[in-house]
């Protein structure tokens, strides 16, 4: 296994998500994880109406987008994000990078670079 294997994590706003995948995919991303998760960082509070009570939110509603690539580079993919994600205010993310020891594709018992190929 010669190959390096990256995996690429998203924390964002979900409103730019369809766009983002659409250029993903323009740039041979095929593949990808994404989780509806709620966080807190530098962006303030705001009072959100339930029940008829007003209640301060410090938690905010953000996208978990989990990639992992091989042949595509890493920074195209960092590139894309920050053209097609960042809005220029508080509360757009952050991009973690992590180089993986390994991907094994449960069913096909592939590893590496072949257990990312989509095979039926």
């Amino acid at each position: 296994m010669s190959e390096v294997l990256t995996k690429i994590e998203i924390i964002t706003r979900p409103i730019k998500f369809e766009q983002f995948k659409a250029e993903l995919a323009k740039i041979g991303v095929s593949g990808m994880t994404v989780s509806e998760v709620k966080g807190a960082g530098l962006q303030k509070s705001y009072v959100e109406t339930y029940r008829g009570r007003n209640r301060e939110m410090s938690l905010h509603d953000r996208l978990k987008i989990e990639i992992v690539v091989c042949e595509v580079p890493v920074q195209e993919v960092v590139d894309v994000a920050r053209r097609f994600l960042s809005t220029g205010k508080p509360g757009d993310g952050k991009i973690f990078i992590y180089e993986l020891a390994n991907v094994v594709n449960i069913r096909t018992g592939k590893e590496g670079h072949d257990a990312l190929k989509n095979e039926f």
